[in-house]
């Protein structure tokens, strides 16, 4: 695949992906939920090219960078997300209005260290945002899975950094 054509196909992926996990859906640990990720990882590992043959120290530096990235967004993400109980039990998540800024503040820095590559002159495949992506999902959904597991069986939501979701404390008269 060129690399034009396989940038396209990772930045349709993160659409779906982000479009798919910013909705309310119902969190099942008993699932594999680290497959897709791990199968996304082991792609983008198994292609040539994710470290510049010319520049491996640097390269493998701004993929180190690009893999903590991934692990920050993943974790300030799931930390930001709304967890809460059905009425039949089922445990459900949801992304808040501070996850929309965990994503924006990571595809900044994504673009921050493509940025510093270019400018370094270290030739960076797109194998690395695959990676980066892979790594946000699975400690997403390690996280998600752990609170669900964690979750009392409450039916209010659980309160997440910048959801708004508060309770209002009124003063007796």
């Amino acid at each position: 695949m060129s690399g034009l054509v396989h940038t396209l196909v990772i930045v349709a992926l993160v659409a779906v992906v982000i479009v798919r996990q910013f909705r309310a859906r119902a969190i099942d640990t008993d699932r594999r939920w680290w497959l897709a990720p791990v199968v996304l990882a082991a792609v983008a590992c198994g292609q040539s090219g994710i470290l510049d043959p010319h520049h491996r120290t640097g390269s493998a530096a701004l993929l180190a960078v690009e893999v903590l990235i991934g692990l920050a967004t993943g974790a300030g993400w799931a930390w930001t997300s709304r967890v809460w109980t059905a009425p039949d039990g089922v445990v459900w998540a949801g992304s808040t209005k501070a996850g929309v800024v965990v994503w924006l503040v990571g595809i900044a820095l994504r673009v921050g260290v493509f940025a510093l590559g270019a400018a370094c002159g270290v030739h960076q495949h797109s194998s690395a945002l695959l990676l980066g992506l892979a790594v946000t999902l699975l400690v997403r959904a390690g996280i998600l899975a752990w609170r669900a597991q964690s979750f009392g069986s409450a039916s209010s939501p659980a309160p997440a950094y910048g959801d708004g979701v508060w309770p209002a404390w009124k003063e007796r008269v």
